[in-house]
């Protein structure tokens, strides 16, 4: 750790003041960080949207690309992982927990509560509320991610360079990412990951709360979700016991299965012509409004704009925060693939299947609130997935596999999250030692624990958008860094001149 033993001291010294001034000062800090999101959100809403489209095209353009014949990694790489465990990683890594939070929540949201288009409790509305659903959640939030994962994969075991940000920049400032302005960068990044990583295992403390509030008529308190944590806490640090090649992989395959038996039994015994009528609709409106939807910014629609900033620039500055994260574990799981595969795998698999999880649950939600069947909406936010399986047979035992998948889910995340931020804070080691990931899983559930007794989930959310944004200009800096790099071995190797090449060497 010595090469980097900085990057680690400044990062915990800069979060555990954070740390103690939401203990002696909540009320402050949810002033302050509701101040700065507001800021950010009318300041830099239009820098987001564009940001995060360009990202999107940039990765559907390797797709078609003579550069996504090169591997991500030594031409006699093989993946570490099968396809559906790695598959199974990426998705409980970069999604799982906030789809089970705002699967039901968000179409229900946009449908009953505030629609995007205007168009409340109206079948126009379920369609609207569901495009939109399915566009905060497909190509673009997987774009952030993969873009960070093939910057880190590409790099590190195709160029040699450390698993680190900084290193990743290489081609673009040379030497200096060795020193202080590469400290910098790395140290950006992991306070945006450990926020990313805190709201995250926030969202299902309070869901998991929610779930027993429904259920057993417990209150919804900050103190149950502190003994939620707690025990998450231990947990995760016994599975970061075993690594990636066991904890991690056996609990994200759990996750996997468990997330189909939830999902076929309310696609089975839900509406299921109507969700696949749904699902195959939406698709369509989601492909035709793609850029409408990509470049929305409503200038002279207060109402709109202050629904794309609560939803559409969260998710974004969400997304951005998680990409530190996902994207070194992405790419720490990923070597031996090509760029073309890489590409495909990440955005159009997790998208196609979470754009079926809101169909089914949140197509089930709005169509049992449309028709009369039961009043979701008006429930808080953690409780409505449970409302929605109170309505099916076997309601307690699926409601209690569900807290069951969202327990997993937080377990996976905070593993693979303090795994990374280990990686992060140790020069790049792909083996951070277990005292640091110890120091890591304890910061995290921490800074959990401070936003939700400083001001809930509305604190959880400030933070986020706030982490994000220095991150975000390090990323557009680390797309520009992979399209010179990868522009000049594509020369290297005379890809894109009218020839295939028969063989593509790495370099050694």
């Amino acid at each position: 750790m010595k090469g980097n033993n900085i990057v680690f001291k400044v990062s915990v010294s800069v979060l555990s003041i954070i740390v103690l001034f939401g203990i002696l000062a909540p009320g402050i800090l949810e002033e302050w960080t509701g101040q700065l999101t507001s800021f950010i959100s009318t300041s830099f809403g239009w820098y987001y949207l564009i940001l995060v489209t360009v990202i999107a095209l940039v990765c559907l353009y390797f797709l078609i690309s003579p550069v996504g014949l090169i591997k991500l990694g030594k031409e006699d790489d093989k993946p570490q992982f099968n396809r559906p465990t790695w598959f199974a990683l990426l998705f409980s890594a970069g999604m799982g927990i906030g789809l089970v939070f705002w699967g039901t929540a968000e179409p229900l949201s946009h449908y009953a509560i505030s629609s995007p288009t205007g168009n409340e409790a109206t079948t126009q509305g379920m369609r609207d509320a569901l495009r939109y659903t399915f566009f905060h959640w497909g190509i673009h939030a997987w774009a952030i991610y993969g873009l960070v994962a093939l910057v880190i994969a590409y790099f590190t075991y195709r160029k040699n360079e450390k698993a680190l940000i900084s290193s990743s920049l290489r081609p673009l400032f040379g030497h200096y990412v060795d020193g202080a302005f590469g400290k910098i960068i790395d140290i950006i990044a992991v306070i945006a990951t450990v926020m990313g990583v805190s709201t995250t295992l926030g969202f299902g403390a309070s869901q998991v709360n929610g779930g027993m509030s429904y259920l057993f008529d417990w209150p919804l308190s900050f103190w149950i979700q502190l003994i939620v944590l707690i025990i998450v806490t231990i947990l995760f640090m016994i599975s970061a016991l075993t690594g990636i090649e066991k904890g991690i992989r056996i609990l994200s395959n759990w996750n996997m299965i468990l997330a189909l038996i939830l999902l076929l039994f309310v696609f089975i015994f839900g509406p299921t012509v109507a969700i696949l009528n749904l699902y195959t609709d939406t698709i369509g409106g989601y492909i035709q409004n793609f850029f409408q939807m990509s470049f929305r910014i409503a200038p002279f629609n207060q109402e709109a704009r202050e629904w794309i900033d609560g939803w559409t620039i969260f998710y974004w500055a969400w997304w951005i925060s998680w990409a530190p994260f996902v994207g070194i574990f992405i790419a720490r799981v990923s070597r031996g693939r090509s760029i073309r595969e890489f590409v495909f795998g990440v955005l159009f698999l997790p998208s196609l299947v979470g754009f079926f999880w809101f169909a089914t649950f949140g197509g089930t939600a709005m169509m049992n609130e449309h028709s009369g069947v039961a009043e979701i909406s008006s429930l808080a936010t953690e409780e409505s997935l449970f409302a929605v399986l109170s309505q099916f047979p076997m309601a307690l035992i699926m409601s209690i596999l569900t807290l069951v998948l969202i327990a997993i889910f937080l377990i996976t995340s905070a593993d693979s999250g303090t795994f990374v931020l280990g990686m992060m804070t140790t020069n790049g080691s792909q083996t951070p030692s277990m005292k640091i990931k110890l120091t890591w899983g304890i910061m995290v559930a921490a800074i959990a624990l401070v936003l939700l007794y400083s001001g809930g989930l509305d604190a959880l959310q400030n933070t986020m958008i706030s982490s994000a944004l220095p991150f975000s200009f390090i990323m557009l800096l680390m797309m520009i860094s992979l399209l010179k790099s990868l522009h000049i071995e594509a020369k290297e190797l005379g890809l894109g001149r009218g020839r295939r090449q028969p063989k593509i060497k790495s370099n050694k």
